[in-house]
């Protein structure tokens, strides 16, 4: 855990330059809650040149930070990385360079902390990389969902790869087992998302009119008795976005709790798969520095693997 004992004072550097100072913060202070952070900003504990600041400041080349000592209370802590989770991460670099990072990340772990979630992907890789002054991501992935995810080690190359992304020079492939026989002819689903409260504070996504354009490619890899896997290539970037495109098309992934099928549950249990079958397989991004393009392959972990092979012997 990162509590000062004593007030900092740090001087940016170039590679800081431009970073906002909340998640100056959050990368400085490793393990420290975000809720935290927002708080000592808002009270005037972090000040800028000795100025109070508000979360979204932007530093600047030579600025001073003031960095408050922190006592956390048991409740606000964020749990220290287990040795198992730190295995675990270790075991699941795919490739890294000079400031970029892509790992492959479990299925089961969040990508980051909050609503309960005491620590995720980031916050451990902060805890475990303690080389890195700069850790972000990239983009998300669902908690439940495994496969490649792209981190940026400093500012510069955050900002190279979000404008590929926003500028659709990053290509995604995910591989999902859905319910039923996917049509060959079937290869784009579009159809406008909308984010909901489903209760219990939890959010969910439902096709409607008035929602975000949404478009999702998908072409049938293999397929089996009651069930087809697919490749999907989400054009667009919207939460749960191949899971409802596919449920809204009549073929649910299997292991899907939020969207999925009575059907797609009873033939789940029957192949023994225990989580969402949704895998980032492939990604393509644009080397920030060189321009050139960078392809990576994740692994389907073993019990995917033998999933699938329960699919084909049926």
């Amino acid at each position: 855990m990162a509590e000062g004992r004593e007030v900092q004072w740090v001087e940016v550097t170039e590679g800081q330059v431009g970073q906002r100072v909340d998640n100056f913060l959050m990368a400085r202070l490793k393990g420290v809650p975000r809720s935290l952070v927002y708080r000592i900003v808002r009270k005037g504990e972090v000040r800028v040149n000795k100025k109070r600041v508000k979360a979204e400041y932007r530093l600047q080349l030579g600025d001073v930070v003031r960095v408050p000592p922190l006592r956390l209370a048991p409740r606000e802590a964020v749990r220290e990385v287990s040795d198992n989770l730190r295995n675990l991460l270790a075991g699941s670099v795919l490739l890294e360079g000079p400031d970029w990072l892509v790992m492959n990340k479990p299925s089961g772990l969040a990508v980051h902390g909050g609503s309960g979630v005491k620590i995720g992907l980031i916050e451990a890789l902060r805890q475990v990389r303690e080389d890195l002054d700069f850790l972000e991501l990239v983009h998300r992935l669902d908690r439940d969902t495994s496969g490649c995810l792209l981190l940026a080690k400093s500012r510069p190359a955050l900002l190279t790869l979000n404008t590929a992304l926003k500028r659709h020079e990053m290509t995604k492939q995910y591989l999902a087992l859905v319910t039923g026989r996917w049509p060959a002819r079937r290869d784009f689903v579009s159809a406008r998302l909308d984010r909901y409260d489903a209760g219990n504070g939890e959010r969910r996504v439902r096709v409607d009119a008035a929602g975000k354009v949404a478009r999702t490619r998908f072409a049938v890899r293999e397929a089996f008795a009651g069930a087809t896997l697919v490749e999907a290539e989400p054009i667009t970037g919207r939460t749960h976005q191949i899971r409802v495109h596919a449920a809204h098309a009549g073929h649910a992934l299997l292991g899907d709790d939020k969207y999925g099928t009575r059907e797609g549950e009873k033939l789940a249990r029957e192949l023994g798969l225990d989580r969402l079958f949704l895998h980032a397989a492939a990604l393509t991004f644009p080397e920030p520095s060189s321009g050139k393009p960078v392809r990576i392959r994740a692994p389907l972990e073993p019990a995917m693997e033998a999933v699938l092979e329960k699919a084909r012997s049926r």
